[in-house]
């Protein structure tokens, strides 16, 4: 196969074109570049800006008519005032669910995010309840729906009562933590009350 090369001379008026054309050319390269920056600049400045809200050793309640219904205490809560805002606290979390004055269930973990338009929180690492009879579990990672008043897991749970250990993978229980259902047992075992 031949390959043949063409070249052709330009007169002085084509070289003025050409100049003018590849001027016009890099104006605007140039412009849609600065325009690409304005709008990665604009991008990594509204990231840089989220509105962070900080606290230290924080107490929330949840009232009904003046009475408590829950109270979160927490270490530390970030709250990133986003597109959907969400409360981060990173260094663990304790909720208490209150039957008139007394406390009825109580969840603890050692992390937790709430995404406030969800009304869900999901408990991670070490996340453990325990109810008013002493019944106990623990789970890897809880989800707490606040509009259902449920609490669930889908991952492995441990479930303490007086005289057993039941293992199994997912469960879903009332935010009380009295009534329950695990979804999958794996496995149960009878214990004595001294080897609690």
């Amino acid at each position: 196969m031949t390959t043949r090369n063409f070249q052709k001379k330009n007169s002085p008026k084509s070289q003025n074109l050409n100049f003018s054309l590849t001027l016009s050319v890099g104006l605007l390269l140039l412009s849609s570049s600065c325009q690409n920056d304005m709008d990665e600049a604009r991008k990594i400045t509204s990231r840089a800006n989220v509105n962070i809200e900080t606290g230290k050793e924080v107490t929330i309640k949840y009232t009904d008519h003046g009475n408590i219904k829950i109270k979160v205490v927490a270490k530390k809560v970030n709250r990133f005032n986003t597109e959907k805002p969400y409360m981060e606290f990173s260094e663990g979390i304790k909720l208490f669910f209150y039957n008139g004055k007394e406390v009825e269930t109580m969840l603890t973990a050692g992390y937790a995010t709430a995404v406030e338009s969800s009304n869900q929180m999901t408990a991670r690492n070490n996340v453990e309840v325990i109810n008013v009879k002493g019944d106990k579990m623990n789970t890897e990672e809880l989800i707490w729906d606040s509009d259902k008043k449920i609490i669930y897991s889908n991952t492995f749970v441990k479930i303490t009562t007086a005289d057993e250990i039941i293992f199994g993978d997912g469960m879903v229980a009332n935010e009380t933590f009295s009534d329950y259902t695990i979804k999958h047992i794996t496995g149960k075992v009878k214990v004595k009350a001294s080897e609690m």
